[in-house]
């Protein structure tokens, strides 16, 4: 099993407090204030961890050139898509590749 799916499943049965506590040390390395598709809609919706969460689901509509896949946080989730901002999940971007077989990358 693979790094993603394997921490995807942890969390999955963690308390909610547990998830939380690392949600929290998750967001104190968060590099999104850095990242140039990051705007005044995000900050002000508070979505300053969608790399991690993996999409930005009001703020960020084009891609100015992100740099999540430079975000510690991602190699450790093992992240295979590099797509983050605009393009959805890295669940998303598996099912896609998996029933569909395309190659978003």
């Amino acid at each position: 099993m693979d790094t993603f799916r394997e921490i995807m499943q942890k969390l999955a049965k963690m308390p909610e407090q547990e998830r939380k506590r690392l949600v929290d040390a998750g967001m104190a390395r968060c590099i999104c204030g850095k990242c140039p598709d990051y705007n005044t809609c995000a900050k002000n919706a508070q979505e300053g961890f969608y790399c991690a969460v993996c999409r930005s689901f009001n703020c960020i509509s084009y891609d100015k050139g992100c740099i999540c896949p430079r975000y510690p946080v991602t190699s450790d989730l093992g992240r295979k898509y590099k797509e983050f901002n605009l393009r959805g999940s890295e669940k998303a971007h598996r099912y896609e590749n998996t029933i569909r077989g395309s190659k978003i990358t």
